[in-house]
């Protein structure tokens, strides 16, 4: 008998209903021939809690850390062990095992630790899927590879979850019983992901808080052309008081030109024009289509995600879309004219921006080269009726047909003019755009992103015929949304501030994982260390003292960065689990050293962030309010039982994903 183990149910359903022969519901299981189809419900197992090891570690205390198993452990998790009675049911009867986690670290992790944690010492096959579609699934059974080829994705998928315990336990341990010597009654959760996260929102936030506007002034003219008029903006020179930025500080020779300037005559004294070429936005990875549909519709990272998720298990519209790739393969431009035409031709939108496509059009998209274990998010190419799904369904499916869509588009060709204009012996700018060939760009927008410019000739005349001062103050810096949060943990190298570090970090390189990125948002709300205020994350006043009582290297990206290229190395069978771990230990005794009850008495009192709504109303209207007492805010840890405090109850064990 043949076992097939899925990451999840509607993973296993797709692969039953793809196998010939009529399919039989068992308990926990669907029989196929002689090809069983099981599954896991995501991870049945997670890494044992502390006094696992040891009765002693129940009780916190700072003398027993760091915490380094000598062994790991796995255990089953609470909701687990009715589906692991059936796998190793299963396991008994089966000649064969075929592991069907999703084509992801993660997913290879899921399914193997099962297997292994059983006793499984038959072969086991991989089989690697990314579309539900019933001809994917069949394409997909006949290309099975042995799972051993992925034993290295494996050990760093096992390394990552092992990291993570260890951070997670032995700095959440330390921080909590420091800020219970600091009169803090709650759990202080830390971990190599979220802290360094909300150390970006906290960072930002202290910016905007000690911002101090400085006023600077702009002095615009009309000036009236053969073919119109433009307007064009002063430029002062150095003997000018000008800030960095070249923006004027003192208004008085803005005004005294001013006066001048009505009725004047000049030229146009300079006249550049460039020819640009753009091609298309790629098509989307999960976090890049996060960004867009936050600024597009305002939904929150996780809404995407779990959009997509049902875009792709429930619907089948969308292939596999926890995807950090932004190419697609050879293979789907051949079939691209039929998958986007049953995608699309239900939707009037679509369907529109269907009939303009160019399909004889080939862009960089398409590359093998450039796809692994995943591609780009696409349409499977099954019918969609739009008008069955929910709004939010339909918008997210409409922005990734639309990035594949315009790959079939011609680039956008626009000119990009600057103009000069010389009066009174003084310079005055102007710059605009023609779009040339508008291409790809109306399924985007349907606004001029720069002002289009009447006819020009160099050397023509121009009269003033209106300007004014303007009296401007510098602003602060936005706040981070879900959309620039997520950019910024996707581009984290430019939140890096050693020059070394930062040249090591490559573009793809950040904080998380497409599949963490949403949820390590949401934890970071659960646990109040943030809020919401409209579309603006903002640090709390606890999420704030937190960060400013760890060390400093514990709050920065570039730790966790380095992590993931460690244990991308890893996957890659370029590096070694044992010296990633052993260099580990050594960073956690540093860390360990840093827990000061003093600076954690300070953060609490210094603290100044806000406070969240309390519970059961939203965190949407939070208001801005100091607390009278270090112990005043919200840091307890939610969990089904309600709070727990570090002084009535053991406080809850923290991990980090």
């Amino acid at each position: 008998m043949r076992l097939i183990i899925a990451e999840k149910p509607s993973l296993a359903r797709a692969i039953a209903d793809a196998l010939p022969g009529a399919s039989k519901r068992g308990d926990g299981a669907i029989h196929v021939g002689d090809t069983i189809v099981t599954w896991c419900l995501g991870h049945l197992l997670e890494q044992a809690a502390p006094d696992t090891y040891d009765p002693a570690y129940k009780q916190w205390r700072l003398d027993h850390l760091p915490i380094v198993p000598a062994r790991w452990k796995l255990v089953p998790r609470s909701n687990a062990r009715g589906q692991l009675k059936v796998l190793r049911g299963l396991l008994k009867q089966a000649d064969e095992v075929v592991h069907a986690g999703d084509p992801d670290r993660e997913g290879q992790l899921l399914v193997q630790e099962v297997i292994e944690y059983l006793g499984w010492k038959g072969p086991v096959s991989r089989l690697l899927i990314n579309d539900l579609n019933r001809p994917a699934v069949r394409h997909a059974l006949t290309r099975l590879e042995d799972n051993a080829t992925y034993h290295s994705l494996y050990q760093a998928a096992e390394t990552r979850s092992r990291a993570d315990w260890l951070y997670g336990i032995n700095l959440s341990r330390a921080w909590t019983l420091t800020g219970r010597q600091a009169g803090h009654d709650g759990v202080f959760s830390v971990g190599r992901v979220q802290t360094p996260v909300l150390g970006l929102v906290v960072r930002r936030d202290q910016a905007i808080a000690r911002f101090t506007p400085r006023p600077f002034h702009v002095l615009w003219a009309d000036f009236k052309v053969a073919q119109g008029v433009v307007r064009g903006w002063w430029q002062p020179g150095d003997v000018h008081p000008l800030d960095d930025q070249g923006r004027l500080l003192d208004p008085r020779p803005a005004r005294e030109l001013a006066a001048r300037l009505p009725g004047a005559e000049g030229t146009l004294s300079q006249l550049e024009s460039r020819d640009k070429r753009q091609v298309a936005p790629l098509p989307y990875s999960l976090s890049a289509l996060q960004v867009d549909a936050a600024r597009r519709y305002k939904l929150s990272a996780k809404t995407v995600l779990d959009t997509c998720q049902s875009l792709y298990e429930r619907h089948r519209l969308i292939t596999y879309p926890r995807s950090d790739c932004r190419y697609l393969p050879d293979a789907h431009w051949q079939a691209a004219r039929e998958t986007l035409g049953r995608a699309c031709a239900q939707d009037p939108t679509l369907a529109g921006w269907l009939a303009g496509a160019d399909f004889s059009l080939r862009s960089k998209a398409w590359s093998d080269k450039r796809v692994g274990a995943h591609h780009a998010l696409a349409p499977t190419g099954a019918t969609a009726d739009l008008s069955r799904l929910s709004t939010t369904e339909a918008n997210v499916f409409r922005l990734i047909a639309r990035n594949v869509l315009a790959q079939f588009y011609p680039a956008l060709q626009t000119r990009e003019i600057k103009a000069e204009f010389s009066v009174l012996d003084e310079h005055f700018r102007a710059q605009g755009q023609e779009v040339l060939v508008p291409g790809w760009k109306p399924l985007f927008t349907t606004r001029d992103e720069a002002p289009l410019l009447p006819p020009l000739q160099e050397g023509e005349s121009a009269k003033v015929i209106d300007q004014a001062v303007e009296d401007r103050e510098t602003r602060p810096p936005e706040p981070f949304t879900d959309a620039s949060l997520i950019k910024a943990m996707m581009n984290i190298a430019r939140y890096v501030d050693d020059p070394a570090v930062k040249r090591t970090l490559r573009d793809t390189d950040g904080l998380g994982t497409e599949a963490t990125r949403a949820g390590i948002l949401e934890t970071l709300l659960d646990r109040r260390y943030l809020v919401r205020q409209g579309s603006a994350l903002r640090a709390t006043r606890i999420g704030q003292a937190l960060i400013d009582a760890l060390p400093d290297a514990a709050t920065r990206p570039e730790r966790t960065a380095i992590w993931e290229q460690r244990l991308r190395a890893i996957a890659e069978g370029d590096d070694q689990a044992a010296p990633f771990m052993t260099n580990l230990v050594a960073d956690l005794h540093t860390l360990l050293a840093g827990a000061d009850a003093q600076r954690m008495r300070q953060a609490l009192g210094d603290a100044d962030g806000f406070e969240p709504a309390p519970a059961g109303r939203g965190r949407g209207k939070a208001s801005r309010r100091r607390s009278s007492s270090p112990a005043g805010g919200r840091g307890t840890e939610k969990s089904g039982s309600g709070k727990r405090t570090a002084r009535s109850r053991r406080p809850r064990r923290t991990q980090d994903a």
